[in-house]
């Protein structure tokens, strides 16, 4: 009977170590493809700015800016909704079942990028006079409309790499396509200046569809043929949830649009121009964990979406993970902000440093928050999280108001870091409620110690105004990385430490 208990004990430990690892494995090869395509988008900015200067990265900006905001209303959210569904269907092992649900994807696909590239076609000439102010980039727009159904296609074919967790091939081919987007661009704005903005754009979205394509063809799914109507029928839950998103996305566009008039009219555009590049940078080098972590946990989450005590269980080591990856991030970025805007920016963005600094604290919060809110689309509660996104939005962004009116950049970067706690709460409450959901004891210690050293760590290097802080905070950073070394070894199992865990 011992015997019997050990060997299910062992079992146990083993299967717990291999989920951790399956989380590890997969937030590190994505978070080196985002360093890598960070990199990339660094050169590519590099080249356009002299190749093209100021007014040719306008141009490109407000072309994308626009065609995004475009697919941001017609692609209806497939890109996420779609993999919980290619998911759930991956998790139950039924080849016809995978197969249907591939075909309606594709199916859906096609038709939501058809009416991107239509939409765009017929307003191209309203899109140049309301986004340039003239009609001189009419033709720009109606060839870029073109981009609308190639990426929505692209879309469609990562849908089935990551749903069916084929992530290193999703991995290769997002990395490809960032290298042949460079590789692409550069010649192009060499040759022939601000005219190659546009074939730019084109070749690149192609060669990102080609590369998906090619890696998605690996993947061995039952062919399904399906009719247009019948996919529609299938897919009413894939699109429900997608047009749940688009309305949250739209949603944070809106108050994020609010919030940045706020700012320009209480404190001018170069306010703006600090909490902008403030904002790219917290996003960009913390946000990147969030990408890497999300690619591989919400297809896994949404296999097994209908089991509470197993979305609990992957919750608390996908949270444990995310907390132990993240908070030496946190720590280094506010040791190192004003080294890293100097290299990124100037001198002149240095009043940025205070914002940034309280802002990526609340990082800690939102990894948590970002881990337990993904139940929500897993399950495919399209009401629920329309419903949390608009009231989160709206207390978020009012803090976000009301901290920029009371303490100028310092205060915004403030309700940042209290906007998700409290959004942290909200998330928390609603998932032990509808699902039962507590936080496991080994979740507990790590959060407690990590938030001990990220805001030790944040007030030694906003208290003490002199050189002396740089050395306490970095012994700060020191602690919490050694923590985390140490805690993900005795989840992962590689090094020999001695540990009994």
């Amino acid at each position: 009977m011992s015997e019997d208990i050990v060997n299910i004990s062992t079992k146990e430990v083993q299967g717990q170590t291999s989920s951790y690892r399956s989380i590890f494995k997969a937030t590190s090869l994505f978070g080196g493809v985002q360093v890598y395509q960070i990199l990339i988008g660094i050169i590519k900015a590099k080249f356009v700015a002299v190749l093209l200067g100021p007014a040719g990265m306008g141009i490109q900006g407000l072309y994308q800016s626009t065609l995004d905001l475009i697919k941001c209303i017609t692609a209806f959210g497939l890109e996420q909704s779609a993999v919980r569904d290619v998911s759930e269907a991956n998790g139950s092992g039924d080849a016809d079942m995978i197969g249907r649900t591939v075909a309606t994807a594709q199916r859906i696909v096609w038709l939501t990028g058809t009416l991107g590239l239509i939409l765009t076609l017929v307003l191209s000439p309203i899109l140049s006079k309301l986004t340039f102010g003239n009609g001189d980039y009419t033709w720009g727009f109606a060839i870029l409309s073109g981009t609308l159904l190639i990426n929505q296609l692209c879309s469609g074919q990562k849908v089935i790499l990551q749903g069916m967790r084929r992530l290193k091939d999703l991995a290769k081919a997002s990395a490809i396509g960032s290298t042949f987007g460079l590789l692409v661009s550069v010649p192009l704005y060499y040759l022939i200046g601000v005219k190659g903005i546009v074939p730019s754009m084109v070749l690149s979205s192609i060669v990102a569809m080609l590369l998906s394509w090619f890696y998605s063809r690996k993947v061995i799914i039952k062919e399904t043929k399906i009719t247009t109507k019948n996919a529609l029928a299938n897919g009413r839950s894939m699109l429900k949830m997608g047009i749940a998103m688009s309305v949250s996305g739209i949603l944070v566009t809106f108050f994020a649009y609010i919030l940045r008039w706020f700012i320009r009219m209480q404190g001018g555009v170069d306010e703006v121009g600090l909490f902008t590049a403030g904002f790219v940078i917290m996003n960009t080098y913390v946000g990147m964990v969030f990408t890497a972590m999300g690619t591989d946990y919400y297809p896994r989450l949404a296999a097994i979406n209908k089991d509470n005590n197993s979305c609990r269980e992957i919750i608390n080591q996908q949270g444990e993970i995310a907390l132990l990856i993240i908070a030496p991030v946190i720590v280094s970025c506010v040791v190192l902000m004003p080294l890293i805007i100097r290299i990124i920016y100037s001198n002149e963005f240095l009043p940025a440093n205070n914002f940034i600094m309280f802002a990526v604290s609340g990082m800690l919060f939102k990894a948590v928050s970002f881990v337990i809110s993904y139940v929500f689309l897993a399950k495919a509660e399209s009401k629920l999280f329309v419903i949390n996104e608009t009231i989160s939005s709206i207390y978020i962004y009012t803090l976000n108001i009301a901290g920029y009116y009371l303490g100028g950049l310092l205060g915004l970067g403030i309700a940042f870091a209290l906007g998700y706690l409290i959004y942290f709460v909200h998330v928390f409450i609603i998932a032990r409620v509808r699902y039962g959901f507590y936080f496991s004891d080994s979740f507990k210690k790590i959060f407690l110690i990590q938030f001990v050293l990220v805001y030790s760590g944040l007030l030694i290097a906003y208290l003490l105004r002199f050189s002396l802080w740089r050395y306490m905070a970095t012994i700060v950073f020191f602690i919490c990385a050694v923590f985390s070394f140490v805690e993900l070894n005795n989840r992962l199992k590689i090094f020999p430490l001695g540990n009994k865990r």
